[in-house]
Order: structure tokens, then C-alpha cells, then sequence
């Protein structure tokens, strides 16, 4: 009877001796038969990540309409249609679907998260078959296959080594570590050991640098650690709503009780004087209309796009709506290290040689930048010296820089890549010392040895073998010293003096390669061995490298502290390494050192909680630790923002708050489960755009307060005159008109003025804050007291001598005057209108002054006259009425100038 090999599930396969597993799979070195691997495919499946559920355009489209507010017009819209006000009904339905429109168009990028790790797969693997190699589609690779991989391969399954001839791979987007993994196939003796520090082990989606090996497949499709990746992504990604559309539903649900409340208390109110209940009927829909800010979710939701132009002039690109306001309110901004806060490619910082330590400046792999003896170029003296350490690296490398699109990239090892270019800088020339010093032979790295052999031939015939290694082992091989007066035998105090300097450079976080050379006699490259040749060398010097931070990013962390930001590292980089760069940005202070996975790992979700907030650096961290942490801020009420460029970043991208992917080197993956990509991966950006986030949030909050007022001012005016037992001072086309054109346009002006400039300075926002606070809503209240009070005095004294048409044409003139020119003092909370520069908001200007013409126009107009149910108002009329109109302009002013003078 046939039986299936053991599940990959909890197996430490990187424990096991290779024999062991090959035993535990039921396969062999060989490969499978043709005929197994077919039944093994039947019963697991194809090799491919499972895809997520697409998400249609008529559900986008659909969840434009979840607001409370929204469904509130469309039963106002409803209702006006049945009692026949036409003309009110496709207005407020019009003003529903534009809403609906703007939000489907920014939203139409649907999820395609799962469906981007599928492109990361490997198209084609080689494997072994019936004992002989043959390529196939990853996706028919099972368990038990045994894969044959060489440089520029693409990792088509998580695979235990076999075998591995200085195997290198680059696991970056998977780990979050820049420099290639040395792989060796020997079993490790702990079980929980860190995925980067897997070293007989190889994983999907990443690739090989250099070196060949052979792996046995031990986890396909959804078992593999992408696979692991693409569940947490799912599970990460239920859409909560942002703190924005939380205090929009929350103010909309007590706006509908509010409002149910004042019209059953005057529908009540009316039966008992004896009104026809007709009547009051219509009465109590004009109040729900006076009620209800018609304009308030196409004023939010252009706001929104307009703040998403403006993000993306500051190279942020949003891609979910409500991330530009959440952006605003972020608490805590969890970042990747590696090519977020740094540059992502590895750049040699530091040289020593000839007793003498130089400083090399420039970031990457490309040519900018040069080598500099206390600040200053160095004199004719030490170039000898520098050159001789830059042939030494040069020569004893494989890797290629190219020039792709203006960007300098590394074909090979990211660590060599970096010694080109810093051999370059120090005066070395690959192509010269390809010509003049032609390879012979080479004897690559292996983890045993630390150290890797390039045999050149001299142009006299001889041979000079040149070595880059690890300093204490390269050390202990050498029994020469080059200075700059020549070779001589290295001494006890040398070899002393080298360690404290390798000491100095790993304290700073750099990673440290020792450099030397051994001249031999011709010989054949079968006969230039390990022991033959890497002895009695002469130690040259030493290469200090890193992942540099960016320029930028430690004045954006800085101005993250100062708007009371916490900025927190989460990187799968080493513990030491990942201090040394938050210490050197400021995200951390002192000796703290870095939480590990393996910490994470030993505590419960209730102990992470805990120590979240005094948390700076996490290190040596998977993806699934990643959305704990996320996880952990998100229970202690933060707004998290999460940023990164890696594959392993993307559950807590799409698990945050907000999600930031970085445009240039971030994975397709990243980019689809993000809500906002920047351009030009740069972490300043992300500060730019939640400074962009919290003026419209202030900006959405005024245009709030402005159209609340007016609304309060409608709905004190109508409970006024029913109280009072007058006549409806507005029908429900008057009170559209205000709320959408009088207001509304004026309204959307406002939600595109100027960012203040010190809004940065301020603290974050609560997540629980109310966007309606007590001083919100005393504003509010005082400012549609003072319009109904001045509509109220207008349309009695009229009523009085004429007609009750022309006393609601009086009243609803005053009412469209007084909403205009208070547009102009909502721009601020506390400066006067006339110290708030109508040069930063001239639309405003342009939309009040044509809406007052506008209003004017209507008076004198047949056309609009029948449309707006108004009668002829003759012009020295409309001039009084504006006069009147500027009382709750001038109170409000006046009160602005009290309180600074009380505060003062």
C-alpha cells in the first residue's frame, strides 16, 4: 500500500540531516519517479498560492453607500419624489450619486494582494525526474522533488538542503535583510531559530546570487513560508472603518434621533392646535430637510480627492479614499528598516590599510562619492596604500554594477557589489585588473572556511592570490603586514591593533571583511588547494560596510517626535545592527537594546500589549510578528501607520490603519495591500503626507462647523415660526438652495484652504475624540442662533405689512446673505477676517460673489423666480437685507477678538 509522506507542518526540517529527510518524504537524491510525482499532485494540488476573492466594481461601487448620512438623503430624496417635489428630489439624489462616483473612482484598484505573490513564483524549476534533470512549471513541483538550483534562479518551494557550493541567497523581500545568506546543507541543532538564520534552508519567492546546490521540496503552495505570508495577508485585511467615517456615522446617527426628536415634539405640537395634518406633514419634511447638511458628504469626499492631489504632488500616491484623513489622525508610525529608514543596498563606510582608517562617502552601489582622510581628500601618500586594498577587493570578486533607468543595481552578491564600488572609489579599475591580471583560478566561499579566493596572474608570470574573508579568521592565516613603507612580519601588537580596529567598526554596527594577498609560483589551478594556498598571507586591511540611513529620515523622525509621533523600527536585520541605525536616527536613546522574534515568540498577546509603548526596536522578526506588533498598538487605541517594502511587510501593511508601500523598490505584493505607495521611498514623504492628512482633517472640521451652523440656524428658524404659530418661513426649496449652492459651494472653498503651518506641532488626535466637541458645538449653536435670530426679526417685520410669500422671500434673502459672508470668518477659529489673507482662498471669493450675484438675479428673474417660489425684490431691498445680513459676521468676529484678549 502506497503511503504520503509526512506533512511539512510543524517539522523542523532544518534539524534533521539531509538522509533523515530524504527518508521522512519517501524520495531519494535521485528525484521522484514521473509517475509518483503525478499522484503526489493529485492529492495536494498545483504549487500555487490560493488567490483571494476578487472584489467587483458594483461592490466597490456598492460600499459607497454605507454612511448613515448618505441613506438619510436617499429617504429625503424618497419622500420629496412621493409628495411631488420633483425638482428637490433629483437634487438631493444627484448630490448621493456624485458622492458615490468620486469615492468608486479613487476605490476601483481592487485587492490584488494574493494574486501579486503569484507573479513573485517561480515560472519554470529545474528538478529531478527519474534520476534526470528536467525543467517543469513550478506549479507541478510536490514535496519530495529535488530542485537543482544555480545563480539567478528563482526559489520555486520552500526546499531543505542537500548539497550547496558557496550558495548565496538573497532573501530580502521575505526577510527584510539586505546582504545575501551564506546557505550550507549541515542540520542545525536549535528548533526555533529565527527564518534568516535557516541556513540548510531555502524558501519560495526568494532567489539564488551565486553558488549552485540541490534542495529537497519539503512545503509547496500554501505551507511554504509566501504561502504563510498570503493567509496572514488575508486575515489581516478585514477593512475597519477609519476614525473619520467612525465620527461621521456616530454624528449621523445623533443628527436622525435629533432630528425625529424636534419633529415629533412640533408634529405633536400642531395636532394639538388643530392643524391639518397635511400640512404639518409637509412642515416636518421641510424640518428634516433644514436638518440634514445635504452638501456634507460631497464636501467630505472632494476634500478627500483634493487632499489626494496635493499628497501625490508630494510624491504619495493614496489609493484608499479615507486613508488621506486617518493619515492625519496617526499616532504611531511602524516602519521597516531596511530600504525605508535605510537605502536598501549595502554601501562600505569605512577603510582601513596601512595603519590608517579612511572614511568613504556615497550610498549604494553607484559611483558617487569618494574616499576621505579626516574629512579631505587624501594626499599622494596614501594612495598607493588604498589602491593596493582596492585591488584586493576588486579582484576577489564575481558580482556586476549596471545602470538601469539612472539606478545603480548589483547582478550577484549585494556584499560584493558594495566592495565595487567602494574599490572603485578608492582608485581600483575592475576592467584594468580583469586585462592586466587575468583570473586563473578560484576556490569560492563556504560558511566553513568565511573566507572566498580569487588566483590571478601577474604580468610576470607568476601568481598572486587574493582573499576577503572574516578579519579573525583571515588574521590568524597571515603572517605578513602591508604598510605603506612596504611587506613586513606582523607582530603580536599588530595582529592586537587589527583586532581593536575590527573591535571599533563592528561596534558601529558595521559589517567587517578582512583583505589579504599571498604571491605563489605558477602552478595549475588542480593543484592551488584551500591549505596550499590560504597560508602565509600578507594581511592588507580592512572593509567596513552597512545599510546607510537616509539623509532625510532622521530630520522626519524628528519631526514625527515634535507633532507627537512615536516612530517604532520592526526589521528581520540583527539585533546590534538594528540599534546602531535607530540610535543613529533617533528612534531610539541609550543602551536599549532590540526585542527579537524569538522574544516575541515566549510572550502572550496581553504581555506585547504591555510593552508595546516602550518598545522602539523590534529585530530578527517574521512577518506574522510583524502584524502582532501592529496588533499590539491597535489594542492600546494608536492610530498605526505601517510602512515597508518586502513581501514580509505586507500582512501588517494591510492589517494597519493606514498601509505604505514604497514605490521604487517595494513588492507588487506590498503595493496591492497598501492604502497609500510613495513615489520615491522615502520616509520624509510619509511625514509630508500626514501633514497633508491633518490639515484636511482641520480643514474637513471648520467646513463641518460652517455647514452645522447654517443647518442649526435653518432648523431654529422653522421651530421659531411653528412655536409661534406663524406661517413655514421656508419651503423645502428654499432651504436646498442654502444647503447646497449657499453653503455647499462655498463650503467645498473652504475644505481647499492653505494647511497651517504649525500643524505639526501639535499632538495627535485621540482616536476616541469627538470631531463635534463641546467648544464645536457651542460655536454652532451661538452662530445659528444669530442667523435665525436675524431671519426670524426680517420675516415677522415683513409679515407684518405684505404678503407671507414676500416675507419668505425677505427671509430666505437675509438667510443666503448672512451664510455667504460668515464663509469668509470660518476660515479661522481665532484669527479675524481681516488678518486671514484672502489671497490663499481666492475661489472662495469667486464662488461667494457669483453665488450673491446669483442670488440677486433670482429675484428679477421669471425662470428662477418659479423655480425658487420667490417674488420680485427690488434691488435698494437686497442692499438693506445684506447690511442685515453681516450682523452674525461682525458678532462672531468680535467675539474672536474677546477671547484672545481674555486668553491674553
Amino acid at each position: 500500500m502506497q503511503t504520503d509522506p509526512v506533512s511539512s507542518e510543524a517539522v523542523a526540517w532544518h534539524m534533521q540531516e539531509p538522509q533523515a529527510v530524504l527518508r521522512q518524504l519517501q524520495t531519494s537524491s535521485d528525484g521522484l519517479a514521473a509517475a509518483e510525482a503525478a499522484r503526489r499532485l493529485g492529492i495536494d494540488g498545483p504549487n500555487e498560492l490560493k488567490e483571494a476573492k476578487r472584489i467587483s466594481p458594483w461592490q466597490i461601487f456598492l460600499g459607497q453607500f454605507k454612511s448613515l448620512i448618505i441613506w438619510i438623503l436617499i429617504i429625503a430624496g424618497v419622500v420629496s419624489g412621493l409628495l411631488g417635489e420633483g425638482v428637490d428630489a433629483i437634487a438631493i439624489l444627484a448630490i448621493v450619486v456624485l458622492n458615490a462616483v468620486i469615492g468608486f473612482y479613487q476605490e476601483y484598484n481592487a485587492e490584488k494582494s494574493i494574486a501579486a505573490l503569484k507573479k513573485m513564483t517561480a515560472p519554470l524549476a529545474k528538478v529531478r525526474r527519474d534520476g534526470a534533470v528536467a525543467s517543469i512549471p513550478a506549479s507541478g513541483i510536490v514535496t519530495g522533488d529535488i530542485l537543482e538550483l544555480e545563480a539567478g534562479d528563482l526559489v520555486a518551494a520552500d526546499a531543505r538542503l542537500l548539497s550547496a557550493a558557496s550558495l548565496k541567497c538573497i532573501e530580502a523581500a521575505l526577510t527584510g535583510e539586505s546582504v545575501a545568506v551564506n546557505k550550507q546543507p549541515a542540520a542545525l541543532e536549535q528548533r526555533d531559530v529565527p527564518l534568516g538564520d535557516r541556513e540548510n534552508m531555502v524558501f519560495m519567492g526568494t532567489s539564488v546570487a551565486a553558488g549552485t546546490g540541490r534542495a529537497v521540496v519539503v512545503a509547496t503552495a500554501m505551507q511554504t513560508e509566501l504561502g504563510r505570508i498570503a493567509g496572514l495577508i488575508e486575515s489581516a485585511g478585514a477593512q475597519e472603518s477609519t476614525p473619520l467615517q467612525q465620527k461621521l456615522d456616530s454624528f449621523g446617527r445623533i443628527l436622525v434621533w435629533a432630528t425625529l426628536g424636534i419633529v415629533a415634539m412640533l408634529f405633536g405640537l400642531g395636532l394639538l392646535r388643530g392643524t391639518p395634518a397635511f400640512e404639518l406633514f409637509m412642515t416636518s419634511v421641510s424640518l428634516a430637510v433644514a436638518a440634514v447638511p445635504e452638501g456634507l458628504p460631497a464636501v467630505v469626499t472632494v476634500s478627500l480627492a483634493l487632499g489626494v492631489l496635493r499628497m501625490s504632488r508630494r510624491r504619495a500616491l493614496v489609493r484608499k479614499l479615507p486613508a488621506v484623513e486617518t493619515l492625519g489622525s496617526t499616532t504611531v508610525i511602524c516602519t521597516d528598516k531596511t530600504g525605508t529608514l535605510t537605502v536598501g543596498e549595502m554601501t562600505v563606510r569605512s577603510l582601513h590599510v596601512g595603519g590608517q582608517s579612511y572614511e568613504v562617502t556615497g550610498e549604494g552601489y553607484g559611483p558617487e562619492g569618494e574616499v576621505r582622510l579626516q574629512g579631505a581628500k587624501p594626499d599622494a601618500q596614501h594612495t598607493e596604500s588604498l589602491l593596493e586594498l582596492a585591488t584586493v577587493i576588486i579582484g576577489c570578486n564575481n558580482a556586476h554594477l549596471v545602470q538601469e533607468e539612472g539606478t545603480w543595481k548589483v547582478i550577484g552578491d549585494p556584499t560584493e557589489g558594495a566592495l565595487l564600488a567602494a574599490g572603485s572609489k578608492a582608485g581600483g579599475h575592475r576592467q584594468r585588473i580583469e586585462q592586466d591580471l587575468p583570473k586563473h583560478h578560484e576556490i569560492p566561499f563556504d560558511s566553513d572556511r568565511k573566507r572566498s579566493t580569487v588566483v590571478r596572474k601577474l604580468p610576470d608570470g607568476k601568481l598572486r592570490a587574493f582573499i576577503n574573508g572574516a578579519p579573525d579568521v583571515l588574521l590568524e592565516r597571515c603572517t605578513a603586514l602591508y604598510t605603506s613603507a612596504g611587506i613586513r612580519p606582523l607582530t603580536d601588537d599588530d595582529r592586537t591593533r587589527i583586532e581593536a580596529e575590527n573591535a571599533s567598526m563592528a561596534g558601529q554596527a558595521l559589517r567587517v571583511l578582512g583583505s589579504a594577498y599571498r604571491d605563489l609560483d605558477h602552478a595549475p589551478p588542480g593543484s592551488l588547494t584551500v591549505d596550499s594556498v590560504e597560508r602565509d598571507l600578507v594581511f592588507v586591511g580592512l572593509t567596513g560596510m552597512y545599510d546607510p540611513p537616509r539623509q532625510e529620515a532622521k530630520e522626519a523622525v524628528a519631526k514625527c517626535r515634535a507633532a507627537g509621533i512615536r516612530v517604532v523600527m520592526i526589521t528581520g536585520d540583527h539585533p546590534h545592527t538594528a540599534a546602531a541605525i535607530s540610535r543613529e536616527l533617533g528612534i531610539s536613546s541609550g543602551d536599549r537594546i532590540a526585542v527579537t522574534g524569538a522574544d516575541l515568540d515566549k510572550m502572550s498577546d496581553g504581555e506585547l500589549k504591555r510593552i508595546a509603548p516602550e518598545t522602539a526596536v523590534y529585530a530578527r522578526v517574521t512577518a506574522e510578528h510583524k502584524l502582532r506588533i501592529i496588533r499590539a498598538w491597535k489594542s492600546n487605541d494608536a492610530v498605526v501607520a505601517m510602512t515597508g517594502d518586502g513581501v514580509n511587510d505586507a500582512p501588517a501593511i494591510n492589517g494597519a490603519d493606514i498601509g505604505i508601500a514604497m514605490g521604487r523598490s517595494g513588492t507588487e505584493v506590498t503595493k496591492q495591500a497598501s492604502d497609500m505607495i510613495v513615489t520615491d521611498d522615502n520616509f520624509a514623504s510619509i511625514v509630508a503626507a500626514v501633514e497633508e492628512g491633518r490639515g484636511i482633517y482641520d480643514n474637513i472640521r471648520k467646513t463641518l462647523q460652517y455647514l452645522l451652523a447654517g443647518n442649526t440656524g435653518e432648523l431654529l428658524l422653522m421651530t421659531a415660526c411653528v412655536l409661534a404659530g406663524l406661517p413655514a418661513p421656508l419651503l423645502p426649496i428654499h432651504l436646498l438652495w442654502i444647503n447646497l449652492v449657499t453653503d455647499g459651494l462655498p463650503a467645498l472653498c473652504l475644505a481647499t484652504d492653505p494647511i497651517d503651518p504649525d500643524v505639526m506641532k501639535r499632538r495627535p488626535r485621540a482616536r476616541n475624540e469627538r470631531i463635534t466637541d463641546g467648544g464645536f458645538l457651542s460655536i454652532m449653536v451661538f452662530t445659528g442662533i444669530l442667523t435665525a435670530g436675524v431671519s426670524f426679526a426680517v420675516y415677522f417685520h415683513t409679515l407684518k405689512s405684505g404678503t407671507p410669500e414676500m416675507a419668505r422671500t425677505h427671509a430666505f434673502a437675509v438667510l443666503v446673505f448672512a451664510e455667504l459672508l460668515r464663509s469668509f470668518g470660518a476660515r479661522s477659529a481665532t484669527k479675524p477676517v481681516w488678518r486671514i489673507p484672502l489671497s490663499g482662498n481666492l475661489m472662495l471669493f469667486a464662488v461667494v460673489s457669483v453665488t450673491f450675484a446669483l442670488q440677486v438675479w433670482s429675484h428679477h428673474n421669471d425662470t428662477l423666480a418659479r423655480l425658487l417660489k420667490t417674488t420680485l425684490l427690488p434691488l435698494p431691498d437686497c442692499f438693506m437685507l445684506l447690511a442685515v445680513g453681516t450682523i452674525p459676521l461682525v458678532v462672531l468676529e468680535g467675539l474672536k477678538l474677546v477671547k484672545k484678549s481674555v486668553e491674553a
